[in-house]
């Protein structure tokens, strides 16, 4: 055994695939690349996130209540990479790496339609919001990609490196 930076220790410890998260207020959308969230609750479906005070999406978030996690494949890598190397305050990120977009049903928050997921969300709870930057999100409705039959994520490790995962193994389990 040896040490092991404090500083480093969250990627030994991120709970899923990064994710695009979009936003949109009045007439401007916006997208940033996560990897800190973890789910909170089955049903209905809860999940917590942190998100800098210091990003623009912070503001936006806070005041529109509303976001969509989309969940990118590998073939998006270059475009996660990219988006989370830049601020929506002077990019407009959708039309810099090409990214497509649809609107959502309940949010004014753009689907990604080449993720493998999105999921429309409404903040919920904002009371570790000033201390921790973490909301918790309802997923008010999720969406899948039919074409994408075996998705690869990404998992973010820190310093520029990501593992792939998209192996699928069966063990046995009480849970059906």
């Amino acid at each position: 055994m040896r040490s092991f930076p404090l500083s480093k220790v969250y990627g030994l410890l991120e709970p899923g695939p990064v994710v695009m998260l979009t936003t949109a207020r009045g007439d401007k959308r916006n997208v940033m690349t996560m990897s800190w969230h973890t789910m909170l609750e089955f049903e209905p479906p809860l999940i917590g996130c942190v998100i800098s005070n210091r990003d623009y999406t912070f503001s936006i978030l806070k005041a529109t209540k509303e976001c969509v996690i989309a969940i990118p494949t590998v073939e998006l890598s270059k475009e996660v990479v990219q988006v989370g190397n830049s601020s929506g305050r002077d990019t407009d990120k959708f039309a810099a790496f090409s990214l497509s977009w649809k609107p959502a049903s309940l949010v004014k928050a753009p689907l990604l339609p080449h993720c493998y997921a999105n999921l429309e969300c409404k903040v919920v709870d904002t009371t570790l919001v000033n201390k921790y930057n973490f909301f918790v999100l309802e997923v008010k409705k999720a969406w899948i990609n039919p074409k994408i039959k075996h998705p690869k994520t990404l998992h973010h490790l820190g310093s520029g490196s990501f593992m792939v995962a998209g192996d699928t193994i069966r063990l046995p389990s009480k849970m059906k």
